[in-house]
C-alpha cells in the first residue's frame, strides 16, 4: 500500500513531473525544427535524396521512448515509483543497520 505524501512531497513530486513533461515538449519541438531542416537540405540535393528518412525514425524513436518514461511510467502508479520505492526501503535498512536498530 502506498504511504501518505506529506504537502511538501507532492509539491516536490509535482514539480519534478511538470520538469519532465516540460522537458519531453521541448525535445518534440526540437525534433519537429531540426527534422524539417533536415528534409528541406535532403530535397535540395545535399546527398542522396531522403536520406533525412534516417534520423526522422531514429530520432523518434528516441522521442517515443523518451514519451513513454515520461508519460506511463513516471506516473506514481508504474515500475518507476515502485523501484523508487524499493530503493527507499533497501536504503534505510542499511542506515537502520548502521545505526544499530
Amino acid at each position: 500500500m502506498p504511504e501518505r505524501l506529506s504537502t511538501e512531497e507532492i509539491e516536490r513530486l509535482a514539480r519534478k513531473r511538470a520538469a519532465a513533461k516540460i522537458g519531453w515538449y521541448f525535445h518534440a519541438a526540437v525534433y519537429v525544427i531540426v527534422n524539417t531542416g533536415l528534409y528541406f537540405m535532403s530535397e535540395q540535393g545535399f546527398g542522396i535524396r531522403r536520406w533525412s528518412l534516417g534520423p526522422v525514425f531514429g530520432w523518434g524513436l528516441g522521442l517515443a521512448l523518451h514519451g513513454i518514461s515520461v508519460f506511463i511510467l513516471g506516473q506514481g502508479s508504474g515500475l518507476r515509483e515502485n523501484l523508487v520505492q524499493r530503493e527507499r526501503e533497501r536504503l534505510q535498512r542499511e542506515q537502520d543497520r548502521l545505526d544499530g536498530r
